[in-house]
């Protein structure tokens, strides 16, 4: 698009005027605001004010946006049309996470609750001058829209037969003090063998009624045919999966319970008392798994009374894998598949260090998790084997039927 002879001399006086960085940032602008509205003459198949056979429909107008660079904001126009809508393809939008990440370090900024690092964020994002409540605003308003749609998808497409439940807990503030926020999150193997995000939710504690409150609002948009839940010991959330997901066993994490275990053996006896532990799991049929558990609590117990108390307290939670199929044993015996996620959300939370607020916080992990939500369901990958999904439920639950789970 040739500019007219009134833009020409506004640009060169501009251009002569200006110096360093601020020659970058016009030019910048300049080129920008030209291939906008040649993008825009494509799509509508005229100039402005051009008639034309090729016309779709009209312009109407333009509105504002603010493009951050390293050279500076960018103040830039974007057509708009009768019909239909237009948003120009050099413009395209920042992945969900970047836009999360984005409006969590502008929020802190202007709520001025920033730290350095989160300072250098904001210029290094050309913000040198900040950002108006208003933009802030904007932004996390057009965000929560889709992070919330995901949040409360409908889960009833198929079952799941496998679910796994665990905690990480970032810093927030609330009522002007830094507090501990727990995101648990919940992901779930389907009854072909995939992988989902099924949720998280954030909150003060790991509490049975704030885990309990989590695992009703799966339940109500639909999860269904869960039939073992891997998880933590926490106190909290063991009471909860037995009180909301009756009809599903629960098995407590093999690692977490080796932590356990190592907090009350002296440090050189770690490694022996593992090796010994992992044997249980290496037994070929469940008969043997939990036979072997009973032996090695009174192996160990001679000289640890403790380990021998813990193994026998926990011999059902620690065995519940051994009654499902053989093949997915390794997998559905530890949370370890969370493990990745939670080290994706950590590694993004530890950028802003502190959250403004908790919505901030669920803004940014939401956003994570649907990333991986989408990765596997875009480039799916069996988690468990082909053929071996078939076992879990019995021959009278016909393939395409969903049954709730009992209970309240």
């Amino acid at each position: 698009m040739a500019l007219s002879q009134h833009d020409l001399l506004r640009l060169m006086e501009s251009l002569r005027t200006a110096d360093g960085i601020e020659l970058i940032r016009v030019l910048a602008q300049r080129i920008l605001q030209e291939l906008i509205e040649a993008e825009a003459t494509v799509r509508i198949g005229a100039e402005p004010g051009e008639h034309t056979e090729t016309r779709t429909t009209m312009r109407n107008g333009h509105r504002e946006k603010v493009l951050t660079t390293q050279a500076g904001d960018l103040d830039l126009a974007i057509p708009k049309i009768r019909t239909g809508s237009f948003f120009p393809s050099l413009l395209e939008r920042r992945r969900r996470i970047d836009q999360a990440l984005y409006a969590v370090i502008m929020e802190a900024y202007v709520q001025g609750v920033s730290t350095r690092s989160v300072d250098d964020l904001v210029k290094a994002l050309g913000g040198d001058t900040g950002i108006s409540k208003t933009e802030v605003s904007r932004i996390c308003g057009d965000l929560d829209v889709e992070l919330s749609v995901f949040r409360t998808r409908p889960l009833d497409h198929t079952r799941f037969p496998y679910i796994y439940l665990d905690a990480t807990y970032c810093k927030a503030r609330v009522n002007h003090q830094i507090v501990s926020q727990a995101v648990v999150v919940a992901t779930g193997i389907t009854e072909d063998g995939g992988r989902e995000v099924l949720g998280l939710m954030v909150g003060d504690s790991e509490t049975e009624v704030f885990w309990s409150e989590f695992l009703r609002s799966l339940r109500e948009r639909g999860l269904t045919g869960v039939r073992l839940v891997i998880a933590d010991h926490h106190s909290g959330l063991v009471k909860a999966v037995r009180k909301v997901m009756l009809g599903a066993a629960y098995q407590r994490c093999r690692v977490h319970f080796l932590r356990n275990v190592f907090a009350v053996i002296p440090k050189d006896a770690g490694e022996m008392v593992a090796a010994t532990i992992r044997t249980i799991f290496a037994q070929p049929t469940a008969e043997a798994v939990r036979t072997q558990l009973d032996t090695v609590a009174d192996m160990l117990g001679r000289q640890f009374p403790k380990v021998k108390a813990m193994l026998l307290e926990a011999k059902t939670d620690l065995t519940a894998f051994a009654d499902f199929p053989e093949r997915h044993w390794k997998k559905i015996q530890s949370t370890n598949p969370l493990e990745r996620v939670n080290r994706e959300i950590k590694r993004r939370v530890d950028v802003v260090q502190i959250f403004p607020n908790p919505d901030a916080l669920e803004r940014l992990t939401t956003a994570v998790l649907i990333e991986m939500h989408d990765e596997w369901i875009a480039f799916p990958r069996r988690y468990l084997p082909e053929g071996s999904m078939d076992k879990i439920y019995p021959p009278e639950d016909p393939p395409n039927t969903v049954t709730p789970l009992q209970g309240t």
